[in-house]
């Protein structure tokens, strides 16, 4: 999965790609021609005294060695710029991607998992591209390389090679062979830390509440000793590889030293080969440990490449037709037909045969229990998720089939969780209409019965609002939900319980001046609220995922159970009259 990643992110890179290949094949073949040149000063300039010799071969040996450094530091930097323009496209990618991900798929990988994957793994990635990078000639090149000028020097002698790289194999493949599976576990066990913390957070009001610190505490403690736990692990068994490489290398170099001493004592080489076959022993084994930089990195990888290959190849289940239709032959209405919707691995629908239409100029409310699908519906009008069966119609035409921007422009949708973007009051309500006036804004803040308060804030519009708006009260948050939908003006507006936190007063005084400006648009409400509701055109009653009724107030609270128990649990009689 890593080199199919590789393959199609490094092809922008690929002339790098190249010039870092040829900078270290320049590096290696540098390094290469060192240990012989240090015999040639041995026994044609050290043993005869040939000062001169030395002083020639020297300046040689010191050009080539600048050479080599030279290179060297050229292949990291273009490595480094290789491997973070990588990580930059692969987490644009990533970014995009979920972009087009319905609920559905949102829930299925989950905020924690997708933060990890686009953060930490793509910084896995990068790791073991800039290592791979720097070491991918150098590292394979400089042991044959060495093997063969080994061969050259003392054939005999060479004969330690076979013992030494087989060993060196052998052990390093057996680290990796544990290591694999324990890079699996420790991405797993990242995304518990960040899904704990990421609830811990988010949740922090909950959680002083129910004086539950203590009980996070140690739910915290415990994913964290597992990281650890994991970290430690693997952490180890890097560790083992080095000193093993170094031992052997240590180990090496005596058992050279100790024979080659025994054969130049009997004239079957020179000091000089001695010497040259050292430290082509010694770079061979140094390439070995260059493989060890890389090598523990790669199981790590693989699983970071496939977590992210898995979020690239999932498809959203929210397809954007081929040939979308751009126009609507009765734009404003809305109707759902014989709608059934099921989440992933539910064993039954969260709502089955739901029908009904609105149509401009027409409030069409919906109630019911906690759990019968209001906010299910809901999504299913401005295509955040597609029906398991029957179609969901706006302005004439199946959504499955309207262009997404035509279908975003007509509908102003207002979740049942009111979040606001870092930024400013205005660039908020920008969102939706980029092409606002400040007097726009200040309409629709009007409307929301927002202006008060964001007039006293200091600098009003620009006023800042943190992430998710934690810097403003709940119902401030979602009169400025409401007026960022009210600032696009579309032809239908979605609330899906939209007036919970505001108190009696201001809903009403939101829901007169809200009925002025939706008179010709179609509106469809979710509300446990029966006050906020009562006057709509039509009342939709749900059930279980059911439509136990439609009708105006009057009508279900005189003829429908459902309903007349709802209202009867928040208004007296003669209210409800």
């Amino acid at each position: 999965m890593l080199i199919r990643l590789l393959r199609r992110y490094l092809i922008p890179y690929r002339w790098l790609v190249v010039a870092v290949m040829g900078l270290q094949l320049v590096q290696t073949a540098a390094a290469l021609l060192l240990p012989d040149l240090s015999a040639d000063i041995i026994d044609r300039g050290v043993l005869p005294s040939d000062v001169g010799a030395i002083w020639r071969l020297g300046g040689v040996m010191a050009a080539i060695a600048l050479v080599q450094l030279v290179c060297a530091v050229g292949a990291v930097i273009v490595a480094a710029r290789v491997s973070s323009c990588l990580a930059g496209d692969l987490r644009t990618a990533l970014f995009g991607h979920v972009q087009t991900f319905s609920a559905r798929e949102m829930d299925r990988f989950g905020a924690p998992s997708l933060v990890t994957r686009t953060t930490n793994d793509v910084q896995q990635i990068q790791m073991v591209v800039q290592t791979t990078l720097t070491f991918l000639v150098t590292a394979p090149l400089m042991c044959a390389g060495g093997i063969v000028f080994a061969l050259r020097q003392d054939l005999p002698l060479s004969l330690l090679l076979v013992v030494i790289v087989p060993v060196l194999a052998t052990v390093t493949r057996m680290i990796m062979r544990r290591m694999a599976p324990l890079s699996a576990v420790l991405q797993a066990t990242i995304d518990t830390v960040n899904r704990i913390m990421r609830e811990q957070i988010t949740g922090q009001r909950v959680i002083r509440a129910f004086v539950k610190e203590t009980h996070e505490q140690a739910r915290f403690a415990e994913a964290n000793d597992r990281l650890t736990e994991v970290s430690l692990r693997v952490g180890r068994l890097m560790a083992l590889i080095f000193p093993v490489v170094t031992a052997l290398a240590g180990v090496a170099g005596v058992a050279v030293v100790w024979i080659g001493a025994g054969r130049v004592d009997s004239g079957a080489i020179g000091v000089g080969a001695l010497s040259a076959f050292l430290g082509y022993v010694l770079q061979i084994l140094g390439a070995a440990i260059m493989a060890t930089y890389l090598l523990p990195q790669l199981p790590r990888a693989e699983v970071c490449a496939r977590r992210a290959a898995e979020v690239l190849d999932t498809h959203s289940s929210v397809v954007t037709p081929r040939e979308p239709a751009r126009s609507m032959p009765d734009p404003g209405r809305v109707e759902l037909r014989d709608v059934a919707f099921h989440y992933p691995g539910a064993e039954t629908a969260v709502v089955t045969g739901v029908g009904f239409a609105a149509t401009a100029g027409e409030t069409v409310a919906i109630i019911g229990g906690t759990g019968s699908g209001k906010s299910t519906l809901l999504k299913l009008i401005p295509r955040l998720a597609d029906t398991s069966a029957g179609a969901v119609l706006v302005g004439g035409v199946d959504v499955r089939d309207l262009d997404r921007e035509m279908l975003s422009r007509t509908i102003g949708y207002v979740p049942q969780r009111r979040f606001l973007f870092s930024g400013t009051i205005a660039t908020n309500l920008r969102f939706g209409a980029p092409d606002a006036s400040d007097d726009d804004l200040w309409r629709a803040l009007d409307i929301a019965q927002a202006r008060a308060f964001v007039e006293d804030l200091p600098g009003g519009l620009d006023a800042p609002i943190s992430q998710g708006g934690t810097n403003v009260s709940g119902g401030q948050r979602q009169r400025l939900a409401i007026a960022r939908a009210l600032a696009r003006r579309p032809r239908i507006y979605v609330f899906d319980d939209s007036f919970s936190a505001l108190d009696y007063a201001t809903d009403a005084r939101l829901r007169e001046a809200l009925a002025a400006t939706t008179a010709e648009a179609t509106v469809i409400i979710v509300a446990q609220r029966v006050n906020t509701i009562r006057d709509a055109d039509r009342i939709v009653v749900l059930d279980d995922g059911h439509v136990v009724g439609i009708g105006t107030h009057h009508e279900l609270f005189d003829a429908n159970p459902t309903y007349r128990e709802i209202v009867l649990s928040q208004l007296t009689g003669a209210e409800a009259a």
